[in-house]
C-alpha cells in the first residue's frame, strides 16, 4: 500500500474509532483491522466506479453513434427516453433523468440508498455525456445500427451493474414486481418491452419497432455476456477459516438468510482432511459487488463459487434492503 494513502487511512480509522470511544485513545490493534477494512472498501470503490465510467461513455456511444441519428428506440428506460425524445422533440439527456427517476426512488426502498445514489451519479453522468460529448455517426445501415447500438448499450448497461448500479431502472421494477407478483423477472420484462414495442410501432412504425426489438435482443444477450446472466439470483458457495465471521456478516450486516453445510476439506497443510463449514447464500446480481466487498474485509483468502440461479420458488429470501 501507498505510504501517503497508508496514513490518509490510518488517520481515518483513528478518528473514527476515537469518536465511537471519547474516553481514550485507539490502539494499535484498533486501528490495524480498520485500515484493513478501509482499504477494500476503497479498492472496491475505484474498480466499481470505474466500471460504471466505462459503461456511461459505452452507452452514450450506442446511443449517439448508432440509435439517435436514425430515430431507432430500444427497451426499457431508455426505449421509453428515446420514444419520447422521437414524439416530443426534448432533450434526450432530461429524459433520461425524468424516466429514471421513479425507478431510482424505488431502487432506494427495494435495494439501499446507496446503490439508489450511485445509480443517480451514473444515470446523470450519462445524461451529461449524451449532451456534451461528439460521436461519430457510424453507418446509416439499419441492421448494423440495430445490432452495434443494441451491442454498446447493452455493454454500457452491462458495465455499470459490474459497478453496482444501473442506467436502465426498468429492472429494478422488474425485480420489485416479480416479489409482489409471484412472478419471474424475465416475464416482467417482457410485459414492459411489449408495451414499448407496441408503441413505438403505433407512434412511429412498424419497421422501427421490429428493429427495436432486434436493438433489445442484442443488448439483453450483450448484458448476458458482461454480467454472467440475465437471472435476478446468484447462488454463492463460501469456504473460509473464518466461516462464522461471515456468516454473521450476511445474517447481521447484509441481512440475508444462509445455510451452513457440514464439510470436509480435501487438501490440509498436512495432507490430512479436515472438517470446516461451508456457506450457501443467494442474493441478486446486484448486491454482488457488495458481497464481496463484506467477504474481503473478513477474509480475502476465502473461495467463493458463484452459480447463476434461473428462479427461485418456496423457501426464504430475505426482502430487507442491503445496508
Amino acid at each position: 500500500m501507498n505510504r501517503f494513502i497508508s496514513k490518509i487511512l490510518v488517520a481515518i480509522a483513528r478518528k473514527r474509532i476515537e469518536a465511537k470511544q471519547t474516553s481514550r485513545p485507539a490502539t494499535n490493534k484498533q486501528i490495524v483491522p480498520m485500515v484493513r477494512v478501509l482499504h477494500v472498501e476503497m479498492v472496491h470503490a475505484i474498480k466499481e466506479y470505474i466500471f460504471i465510467i466505462l459503461g456511461v461513455f459505452s452507452a452514450g456511444f450506442g446511443l449517439k453513434g448508432f440509435l439517435l441519428p436514425n430515430r431507432f428506440i430500444d427497451g426499457g428506460a431508455t426505449g421509453i427516453s428515446l420514444l419520447l425524445e422521437n414524439i416530443t422533440h426534448l432533450n434526450l439527456s432530461s429524459l433520461l433523468i425524468l424516466v429514471n427517476l421513479p425507478f431510482i426512488i424505488l431502487a432506494s426502498r427495494t435495494f439501499s440508498m446507496k446503490f439508489a445514489i450511485k445509480s443517480i451519479i451514473a444515470i446523470a453522468f450519462l445524461a451529461i455525456v449524451v449532451h456534451y460529448v461528439e460521436y461519430p455517426t457510424i453507418t446509416d445501415d439499419k441492421l448494423l445500427i440495430a445490432v452495434f447500438g443494441g451491442f454498446f448499450l447493452g455493454l454500457g448497461i452491462g458495465m455499470s451493474m459490474r459497478g453496482g448500479s444501473v442506467i436502465d431502472g426498468t429492472e429494478v421494477l422488474a425485480i420489485f414486481l416479480s416479489r409482489k407478483l409471484s412472478i419471474t423477472v424475465g416475464d416482467v420484462l417482457l410485459l414492459i418491452n411489449i408495451f414499448i414495442f407496441s408503441f413505438g410501432a403505433y407512434i412511429l412504425s412498424v419497421e422501427i419497432a421490429l428493429y427495436a426489438i432486434l436493438t433489445y435482443l442484442a443488448a439483453a444477450k450483450t448484458v448476458d455476456f458482461v454480467v454472467d446472466g440475465v437471472e435476478e439470483y446468484v447462488g454463492v458457495t463460501i469456504i473460509s477459516e473464518r466461516h462464522e465471521d461471515i456468516r454473521i456478516m450476511l445474517i447481521e450486516k447484509l441481512q440475508r438468510a444462509c445455510t451452513i453445510y457440514a464439510g470436509k476439506g480435501g487438501f490440509g497443510t498436512s495432507g490430512k482432511s479436515y472438517d470446516k463449514d461451508i456457506i450457501y447464500t443467494v442474493v441478486t446480481r446486484l448486491e454482488l459487488a457488495k458481497l464481496h466487498t463484506e467477504i474481503d474485509k473478513i477474509d480475502k483468502k476465502a473461495f467463493t463459487i458463484m452459480g447463476l440461479v434461473k428462479d427461485l420458488k418456496g423457501g426464504m429470501i430475505k426482502r430487507k434492503p442491503l445496508k
